[in-house]
């Protein structure tokens, strides 16, 4: 069973939560269940790979999975879950999202028809790269399947990026130890920078869209 290690305490803190029902699936399942549950990460992004996967290197650690098919499961499971998200955006459609766009306050269908052509320019590299950024992890696939990227190009991308990304925080999760939580302290500060980031270019959208309708507004009353 496995357990995280509390510094203050003589014997291994029971988990909890997200990290006690992700050791569950493991115990039942063994490396696939690890895949299982990055599968569900990525389509419920409130499940933290950040989590999961040091925890794959942690069982991996104890001889309850091998390292190489605790990377393998949780990179196919990523791929599924994107697979999933991709053809979710696929369903709804460029039309329907431009619709649905419309109605959002502020956005002006120019807004989505530049977003479309930057996608459709760097659309490869969004993906491989989204793959490795908390949040956008699992929205991007979204934006895959609404433009109808190759699905060749984007197994190829997703596959890719989740390696990377599972590769670095399994081995992490192997190498700490009984200290696997360590991981998602310093993943949570990386986190919560993109957070911020996020916040202040979508503050400043609104601001610069408001400040442009006023001025508008004040030219028409001239």
């Amino acid at each position: 069973m496995i357990t995280a290690t509390d510094p203050l305490a003589a014997e291994p803190a029971p988990l909890t939560g997200i990290a006690e029902w992700a050791t569950d699936l493991m115990d039942t399942l063994g490396a696939p269940g690890a895949g299982l549950a990055v599968a569900l990460e990525n389509l419920f992004p409130p499940l933290p790979s950040e989590i999961i996967l040091p925890l794959a290197g942690f069982a991996a650690s104890q001889g309850e999975m091998s390292l190489w098919s605790a990377i393998f499961w949780t990179t196919l499971g990523s791929v599924v879950g994107a697979l999933a998200l991709y053809y979710l955006g696929a369903l709804l459609g460029r039309d329907r999202t431009r619709a649905l766009a419309a109605r959002i306050p502020l956005v002006k269908l120019a807004d989505v028809d530049r977003t479309e052509a930057w996608f459709l320019r760097h659309g490869v590299k969004t993906v491989f790269l989204g793959r490795m950024i908390p949040i956008f992890r699992s929205l991007i696939s979204i934006p895959a399947g609404i433009e109808r990227m190759r699905l060749r190009t984007f197994l190829a991308c997703t596959a890719l990026g989740s390696l990377i990304w599972n590769t670095v925080f399994v081995l992490a999760g192997y190498l700490l130890g009984e200290n696997w939580h360590l991981v998602e302290e310093y993943a949570g500060l990386f986190q919560k920078v993109v957070i911020v980031a996020v916040v202040v270019v979508v503050g400043w959208f609104v601001v610069a869209r408001l400040t442009r309708r006023d001025r508008v507004r004040s030219r028409h009353r001239m």
